[in-house]
């Protein structure tokens, strides 16, 4: 195990029944990577323990006035000093390895789930809690990971110390032996309050990092409406819970190290004040007075191990329940699939509702319900909420392809699209069939005057694909950073692309000729977009009414305008009162109100 195999071709299935669960699972996963550590913190400790033997035999040496034994003891001293010094590097090495690998295997993890799940994860989880596991967590289960190697050579090392101090002067060495255990034990019932006191800041903590996400997230919007001031004091509010909460927890953990501070003083003292009434009465050398004087001085520093795996454990097990949580999390469907890794052709059929998109034509669909839209469009994609009729295309199931053919097979984009911070070119930089130019696919898209947006915003950039685009684009507006999702998946060119609401923060005038661009661009190739706008609506070579999860009619634009009137009432969005009025009063002016609305779509158009 070396850091620099990293990342792991397969990092496995971990084990998420629990929090526990998933530590022991990681801490199996690199054995070898602990047995390492284990056998350099052998030698570390035990070469650290065994000074203060060779301190005694130069002691008693000095004492006897013998040349030779305090040769014999420096040149132990000397052998002990070397073995710390390596021992101690290469258990650092070996440490850090185990902390990063532990972190790095859990993030590889958490990646992975994220790529099965798509849109499915911030469904389940909120985006805050993903953040959190995701950084802050993955570095205290790696600190637990790597801390119970040490902790183990820690605690080999006492009792070994404790049994050499028993057969070396067991007048003394069984005061040792049996007051350690109770100076590394004295902790343990103070251990649950402190969990739980890390439990509660742990559980504030991602809570005011939730808020502080969804504050960011939607910082463009609380400014149109003056509420940043409200999700400000909200925020500190949050902070200052943290603050109170990490505060009680610290005290406790401070308690702790008191305590582990307290107790192998009074042992000390223990042991000092019986070994000076031995050595009174003659019972034992001056060089076995110091000699355990030293092992019990030096035994603070195996000891302070015990409380670093209780802190560790105590911190990891919340942030593990926490991955564990996210890790468990499982796609309705096989992302194995049963199939080859072949591209199926043909219409895309949804048994559940429906709805057919004929091969090679674009299909609207008018759905009442932008949630219902939203679930309809990611069933189509092969990405359904729960599990049920699987869509088909070319009469294959979706979900019996592997995951990355049905991505491959049908691409969507949902409402609110991401753009992630870099630069133009490396944005259209994506998985393509090479058919779309990126100048086509932005002309399509009419991102004129988004990429003059973007050159203005980076001076040094001579080509407008070289322009730099801010994280999740926030220096756009809302249509701008529409368009150039739009553009991104135009130049992917899938075999089949589900758009939602693609337009809905562009003006009408540019909406017509996206309208226009979209109809050129995807021609011969399978399109279904969900919208109620006329505009796209009229270019549409078939559109679908979807309600109450099933297709009510199917027809072109201005047959279901005339014929349908629940698909006119979500397109003209006219209310039943409107409709009845109009139909009671006005019975003879429908075909004129009609044929006025189908001027303004030319004018419009013409624009």
């Amino acid at each position: 195990m070396r850091i620099q195999d990293l990342p792991y071709p397969d990092p496995g299935v971990p084990d998420t029944r629990s929090g526990p669960h998933l530590l022991w699972w990681l801490w199996r996963n690199q054995l070898g990577g602990q047995l390492k550590a284990l056998a350099w913190g052998l030698l570390h400790f035990v070469a650290v323990s065994a000074l203060p033997f060779c301190v005694g035999l130069a002691v008693q040496a000095v004492v006897e006035r013998s040349g030779t034994r305090l040769a014999l003891a420096g040149g132990l001293m000397a052998l002990c000093g070397a073995a710390i010094a390596v021992g101690d590097t290469f258990l650092h090495r070996a440490a850090v390895t185990n902390w990063i690998t532990a972190a790095a295997r859990v993030q590889q993890l958490l990646a992975r789930k994220a790529a099965r799940l798509g849109s499915a994860l911030t469904q389940r989880v909120a985006a805050g809690e993903v953040v959190a596991v995701s950084t802050g967590d993955v570095e205290k289960i790696g600190w637990f990971v790597e801390a119970v190697s040490r902790f183990t050579a820690a605690a080999l090392t006492v009792v070994v110390v404790c049994v050499g101090l028993a057969v070396y002067q067991p007048a003394l060495g069984w005061v040792v032996a049996v007051g350690l255990p109770v100076v590394g034990l004295a902790v343990l019932p103070l251990l649950p309050r402190a969990t739980r006191r890390a439990d509660v800041q742990r559980e504030k903590a991602g809570r005011a990092t939730e808020l502080a996400s969804d504050t960011v997230a939607g910082l463009r919007v609380l400014r149109g409406i003056g509420g940043e001031e409200l999700f400000l004091d909200r925020y500190r509010r949050a902070s200052q819970e943290v603050r109170h909460a990490a505060v009680r927890s610290a005290r406790m953990w401070s308690l702790i190290s008191a305590i582990q501070v307290l107790l192998p003083g009074l042992l000390l003292i223990a042991v000092v004040w019986h070994g000076t009434q031995l050595a009174r009465q003659g019972r034992i050398t001056v060089g076995e007075l110091v000699t355990v004087y030293s092992a019990v001085m030096v035994l603070n520093y195996p000891l302070r191990h015990f409380e670093e795996i209780a802190m560790a454990y105590s911190f990891s097990r919340p942030s593990a329940k926490r991955a564990a949580g996210v890790l468990s999390l499982r796609r309705s469907t096989d992302a194995g699939g049963a199939r080859g890794a072949e591209v199926p052709h043909g219409d895309l059929y949804d048994p559940a509702t429906g709805l057919l998109a004929p091969a090679g034509l674009l299909t609207a669909v008018v759905c009442g319900d932008p949630d219902a839209a939203g679930r309809l469009a990611e069933r189509l994609g092969g990405h359904p909420a729960e599990a049920g009729a699987p869509v088909l295309l070319g009469g294959v199931p979706l979900d019996e392809l592997p995951l990355d053919s049905a991505r491959a097979a049908v691409l969507v984009q949902d409402k609110d699209p991401v753009l992630l911070s870099g630069t133009l070119r490396e944005l259209l930089d994506v998985p393509a069939s090479g058919a779309v130019r990126a100048e086509d696919a932005l002309a399509a898209a009419r991102c004129g005057d988004v990429l003059d947006a973007l050159v203005q915003g980076s001076l040094d950039a001579a080509d407008p694909l070289d322009s730099r685009i801010t994280e999740r684009g926030r220096s756009l507006s809302g249509g701008q950073r529409q368009r150039l999702a739009l553009a991104r998946s135009l130049i992917t060119d899938p075999e089949v692309l589900v758009l939602d609401e693609p337009t809905s923060a562009v003006d009408s005038h540019t909406e017509a000729w996206i309208a226009q661009g979209l109809r050129r661009l995807r021609s011969g190739r399978t399109t279904v977009v969900f919208t109620s706008s006329p505009l796209l609506l009229d270019h549409a070579d078939r559109v679908a009414l979807v309600h109450d999860g099933e297709v009510l009619a199917v027809g072109a634009h201005r047959e279901l305008i005339e014929a349908e009137p629940r698909y006119r009432a979500v397109v003209t969005r006219e209310t039943d009162d409107e409709r009845a009025a109009a139909d009671a009063a006005l019975p003879g002016q429908g075909a004129a109100l009609l044929g006025a609305f189908d001027t303004m779509e030319e004018i419009e158009e013409s624009a």
